[in-house]
């Protein structure tokens, strides 16, 4: 019996030239030798930098981050001296960054929302008042109101001696910055740490529990309510059956200014607030356009079914729409990231302050601390873009 031929035979041997004329081998070439350009491009600059540091008796060296910083920072949530590493004057300003980054991203989101959302009321005057802030806001540059806001801080706020004293004595605005009530940490004051987490993570698992039952069920119930309860409630019980080991230090005039408490600057305060609101203004846009996007066949058909107007918005209308909102929400959370490097401009001393900033001038090593300063907002910014991907990608929608 006669045996067909192998297959093998009929494999063209691998030549060269099949890098280069054959499809299935060209874009890996082309992929190589890109990388390869890159590299050499990259290595040639490495190196004339490391040259020219040479000719002008400088090293490429970050030791100087041990060196003695010999500067004050004022506002700062380690302990912190002058004469502590250059290194730690740059965590101090790190965690001055992310404080206000964070902070700024939740109160940004949290007006933007409701902003996009009142922007679209049948209200003429609400909607009117909205479209006024909005274009207001996007159409001046994000500077300008900072140093309004700090100028407004300074010159609008009394001295700490006419300073009103509000809510019980806790807070007290000022001149020269905000008093506000401080924790003190005492024994048992982990564990009640630990139970506010603990509750925090019961609060989830509820949510998506009653989440699921309302998709299998149609049963809608108080979650809010019940997920304040499940984080509040455990947390006040421990706290009094530990015999409250957290109090609080309040703001007391004595001579010409506050003691005890807490210290916010007004510089902290302008760029929050500024920022805030100049990135709410660009993200009530991408709510706005996110809820147009949506047919109004879905509002109608929820209509129908005697929904009001909030279950509507919260039920059916806002879960679609953010499947459109949060991919341009995380360019606006990048971009008041690294808006943040503006605090320079009132005296706030963040990365950019202190390792861009002064620690740069003192030691001289521009390209060390740039570089620094560069990694550390790149580092940040793909947290934030793979962290709010992962989001983006839980609420798409799934395909059978």
């Amino acid at each position: 019996m006669t045996v067909a031929s192998d297959f093998s035979d009929d494999v063209e041997p691998f030549r060269l030239s099949m890098l280069i004329y054959d499809k299935r081998y060209r874009s890996y070439t082309l992929q190589i030798i890109t990388i390869a350009l890159f590299m050499l491009a990259v290595g040639w600059l490495v190196s004339n930098v490391v040259q020219n540091f040479r000719d002008l008796g400088k090293e490429f060296s970050f030791a100087f981050l041990w060196e003695p910083a010999s500067y004050d920072i004022n506002q700062r949530l380690i302990e912190y001296t002058s004469r502590s590493p250059h290194w730690k004057a740059a965590v101090v300003g790190i965690l001055n960054t992310l404080v206000l980054a964070f902070l700024g991203c939740i109160a940004a989101t949290i007006l933007g929302v409701a902003i996009g959302v009142m922007r679209l009321s049948k209200n003429w005057l609400v909607s009117r008042l909205m479209t006024i802030y909005i274009e207001g806001f996007r159409n001046v540059p994000v500077l300008l109101w900072i140093l309004l806001a700090s100028t407004a801080f300074s010159a609008m706020l009394p001295a700490p001696r006419q300073a009103p004293v509000l809510l019980g004595g806790g807070f007290v605005p000022t001149n020269r910055g905000f008093y506000v009530p401080a924790p003190i940490w005492e024994s048992g004051s982990g564990v009640l740490a630990i139970i506010f987490l603990l509750s925090l993570v019961g609060a989830w698992f509820f949510g998506r529990w009653a989440r699921a039952k309302q998709a299998a069920t149609g049963e809608i119930l108080p979650v809010f309510w019940i997920r304040l309860a499940i984080i509040i409630l455990p947390v006040l019980f421990f706290y009094f059956i530990l015999g409250r080991p957290i109090g609080l230090s309040l703001p007391e005039l004595k001579g010409f200014n506050f003691q005890g408490g807490g210290f916010v600057r007004n510089s902290f305060m302008a760029l929050w607030i500024a920022l805030s609101l100049y990135t709410a203004a660009f993200i009530a846009e991408n709510v706005r356009s996110g809820i147009q996007a949506i047919s109004k066949g879905q509002t109608e058909a929820a209509y129908s079914l005697g929904l009001p107007p909030n279950r509507t918005m919260n039920l059916v209308i806002l879960p679609q729409a953010l499947r459109i909102i949060i991919p341009p929400l995380i360019s606006q959370y990048l971009n008041l990231t690294k808006n943040s490097s503006l605090a320079i401009a009132v005296g706030y001393m963040d990365i950019t302050g202190t390792l861009g900033g002064i620690t740069l001038n003192q030691t001289g090593r521009e390209m060390e601390s740039l570089l620094l300063v560069m990694g550390f907002y790149l580092i940040v910014s793909l947290l934030i873009s793979g962290v709010m991907n992962v989001y983006n990608n839980s609420v798409a929608i799934k395909e059978r």
